[in-house]
């Protein structure tokens, strides 16, 4: 008789689980829209002179690459140039 009982407590705790499993998709998107929030209050953000420094440092590079690229590209259409005597 109390086998019965568990069976039967455990056969209606699985139907409440499948009930909690077939969620809304609009809640389980909120829930993880508060758990994203949450971890970005965890979050060490950097200072604005930190920031400013860094964006310089990456702009600055960029700058160089452009340069050196736009130096090889030029060498390059001359040695063409050259090579085949097309433009010139």
């Amino acid at each position: 008789m109390k086998e019965e009982k568990t069976s039967n407590s455990k056969v209606e705790s699985k139907k409440v689980s499948a009930k909690n499993k077939k969620d809304n998709i609009f809640k389980k998107i909120g829930r993880k829209f508060k758990e994203v929030f949450s971890e970005l209050k965890k979050v060490s953000w950097p200072d604005v002179k930190t920031i400013a420094k860094n964006t310089g440092i990456v702009l600055g590079v960029v700058a160089l690459f452009l340069v050196v690229i736009t130096l090889i590209d030029l060498g390059f259409g001359e040695l063409f140039k050259l090579i085949t005597g097309i433009g010139g």
